[in-house]
């Protein structure tokens, strides 16, 4: 039963970290690098930070899930 609860835990996270990183904005990061921005350094704003921040708060979540799961 609780096999199953992390199961599901574990695919609904790991289906919503593919969808927040597949809606970040493209060219960022390492696309600097290879001529893809002029902007290196530029700032997260709006809905690109509550996504950058998403991201983070997930695979934290998806990490610990996979680790407690270990520890059961």
């Amino acid at each position: 039963m609780i096999d199953t609860i992390f199961n599901i835990v574990q695919l609904v996270l790991a289906i919503l970290l593919i969808i927040v990183i597949l809606l970040q904005q493209k060219g960022g990061g390492l696309g600097g690098v290879f001529g893809g921005s002029s902007n290196v350094y530029s700032t997260k704003r709006g809905v690109d930070k509550i996504l950058y921040y998403a991201t983070i708060v997930i695979a934290i979540l998806f990490f610990a899930g996979a680790l407690l799961k270990l520890a059961i």
